[in-house]
């Protein structure tokens, strides 16, 4: 397991350098944009502007890449990513502000449509019915092709404007006071269910159809005929030896498909303006706000690799025999 959670460590490293090459070498310089607004604004000399620029946004286009990439290690191996250029704060300040909002909405997510999918699946594996795998290959066709940026946009359209009834932009509204209250914690969950309903649908088929070609494996088995043989009830077999055994290659996967929904916020998030970290990923890179873009996609990055280190640690733990592999 220590190599493995080496091997980890080496991945988000060896990303980090990827992800900042490709965030140093993108077109437009920040200082240049905000000098040519102060120019217009303040009539005075590029020069001029350029410096004050250059001092209000606290970087220097001139500095060497390595400088800067080490500067970057630096303030990540000490707790320091360093100041949005956009926000004038903190990047980990704005990280931490945008996370619970992210985590969220993730999290509720993966659980209804992982516990949705798993029910479905077992059930259509179980009853072996033609009309509801038809159902289940024609929903997935649909929303399979359908990517969830478009969905929501549908969703909006659907119940925002047409109904009324949801929400459409912002993680709760001006009128609550936030903190540990029913009216705050109610309308949270009203202004999440948009983003939730477009990551529910879009992902639930892919459990349905993972759980029910596993329990049909499972269901191929001896014991599961010879538990029938014995007389034992049905919701014995479903509960004791078929969920159990179907669902262990599902428990790796819910991981994965953490670490992926996260990575995949920023379309969702900027699509309903919930501040999370995509949403704020997707204004740093508007503002080519580098420390920002360079924070978030850390986090991004670092939730991916542990999301499946974590992943392959349950298998392990949850299936004996490669506990000593």
């Amino acid at each position: 397991m220590t190599k493995k959670f080496l091997m980890a460590l080496l991945t988000i490293f060896v990303a980090m350098i990827v992800m900042f090459v490709v965030i140093q070498s993108m077109p437009g310089d920040p200082v240049d944009i905000m000098a040519t607004d102060i120019m217009k604004r303040q009539n005075v000399q590029y020069e001029i502007a350029y410096e004050r620029a250059k001092s209000i946004l606290n970087y220097d286009p001139e500095m060497p890449m390595t400088q800067r990439f080490f500067n970057y290690v630096k303030g990540i191996v000490t707790g320091n990513l360093g100041t949005s250029m956009t926000y004038q704060r903190s990047v980990a300040s704005v990280v931490g502000g945008a996370l619970p909002w992210t985590l969220l909405v993730v999290s509720l997510s993966l659980f209804l449509s992982f516990a949705v999918g798993v029910l479905l699946g077992i059930y259509i594996a179980w009853k072996r019915s033609k009309i509801l795998n038809a159902v289940l290959i024609g929903y997935q066709s649909i929303f399979g092709a359908i990517p969830n940026y478009v969905l929501g946009y549908l969703l909006v359209f659907l119940f925002s404007v047409v109904l009324g009834v949801l929400p459409a932009r912002g993680a709760y509204s001006t009128e609550v006071t936030p903190g540990f209250n029913g009216p705050f914690i109610r309308d949270v969950l009203t202004h999440a269910c948009l983003p939730v309903l477009t990551y529910f649908l879009t992902t639930v088929a892919g459990w349905i159809i993972s759980m029910k070609a596993n329990s049909l494996s499972v269901l191929g088995e001896d014991y599961i005929t010879y538990a029938q043989v014995r007389g034992l009830s049905n919701r014995r077999i479903l509960t004791t030896y078929l969920s159990k055994n179907a669902l262990l290659p599902l428990v790796t996967s819910l991981a994965v498909s953490f670490g992926l929904l996260f990575g995949g916020s920023p379309l969702i998030e900027n699509l309903f303006f919930y501040p999370g970290v995509g949403y704020y990923l997707n204004k740093a890179i508007a503002a080519r706000d580098y420390p920002l873009m360079q924070g978030m996609f850390f986090i991004i990055i670092t939730m991916v690799v542990l999301s499946s280190f974590v992943a392959e640690f349950l298998y392990k733990y949850l299936n004996p025999r490669l506990r000593d592999a």
